[in-house]
């Protein structure tokens, strides 16, 4: 039996950054021995890896796709540490193999995602994702994913700034000029940053917040009190038309609403088309980017 104890893998946990598992058996590889344990970590490469972790991943990109025949669909957002990994062909490789898992394997959550065998390897998510860190040489992780069944539309801006999915309720799926309608919609959740679907899935207490605000803004305005609550209505309906995806004007045909737009889409191609839900993910959002100042590290090292 190894001479090492409770202590001494947790030394070497605060040492290395690693797992409590991969200090347990570096320390049983090593008989104990502290500094061996540490070669042993760094020569599997757990070390390079955990020592990347640490580093804030904001970069990345934000990743959509359906299958064939739009009946399944998932956007997926995998960070890195810069922008110039968005561009590794290596690094598309794997978030494409990640948003295949998903879309095949339906895992609940990301730490399930990463037990699983990535699609068309032989490797777990978790080890494909360890070995593209020690490759490409930066942190990567996988930050958040969905899944939607039914007729399902993709999209991504600026080369995965930003990724849509759009979930539809459509006896069309098969048409293409459905594809081409779906995108529409779709860039327009990208481009406007749209918050809801419709009026009814805004919550109770965001319009009771606005109408509080607006209400003072008339009041600030020196309208009378009397009329400030008719006012204040004109005013959420406003929102309402900014806020909710079929409400909007249609960014290629501002006579239009999004709502209308679809209504005569599905006129036109014979069917019906109800939007049910839409995901829109853009990358780094939420997550705060380190700043370095190099001045105050210079001037800490003259010191």
């Amino acid at each position: 039996m190894a001479a090492f104890t409770a202590q001494d893998v947790k030394a070497l946990r605060e040492k290395t950054g690693c797992g409590m598992m991969d200090c347990k058996k570096a320390l049983t590889q090593a008989d104990g021995d502290m500094d061996k344990a540490v070669d042993f970590l760094r020569e599997q490469g757990l070390a390079k890896q955990a020592k990347k972790a640490s580093r804030v991943a904001a970069e990345g990109v934000a990743y959509a796709t359906t299958t064939d025949d739009l009946s399944v669909g998932v956007v997926i957002e995998v960070n890195a540490e810069t922008d110039f990994v968005a561009k590794n062909d290596s690094f598309m490789d794997f978030v494409k193999a990640c948003a295949n898992t998903v879309m095949k394997e339906n895992p609940a959550d990301v730490e399930a995602l990463l037990a699983l065998k990535a699609d068309g390897t032989e490797q777990t998510v978790a080890e494909l994702l360890q070995e593209k860190v020690l490759t490409i040489g930066e942190n990567i992780q996988i930050r958040r994913f969905e899944r939607m069944e039914g007729a399902c539309v993709a999209y991504v801006h600026a080369g995965g700034k930003i990724g849509v999915l759009v979930n539809f309720n459509t006896d069309l799926a098969g048409k293409p000029e459905f594809v081409a309608y779906g995108k529409d919609v779709a860039m327009q959740i990208a481009a406007l940053n749209t918050a809801y679907l419709n009026r009814d899935e805004v919550p109770e207490e965001v319009i009771a917040h606005e109408k509080e605000v607006m209400r003072q803004q008339v009041i600030n305005e020196g309208k009378p009190e009397a009329i400030a609550d008719k006012i204040v209505m004109g005013k959420i309906n406003k929102y309402y038309k900014e806020n909710c995806l079929v409400d909007q004007e249609f960014v290629k045909d501002s006579k239009l609403t999004v709502a209308q737009y679809t209504k005569n889409t599905a006129k036109e191609l014979g069917g019906n088309i109800d939007i049910v839900k839409f995901v829109r993910f853009e990358k780094g959002e939420g997550i705060e980017k380190r700043q370095d100042d190099f001045a105050a590290e210079v001037a800490s090292m003259v010191k």
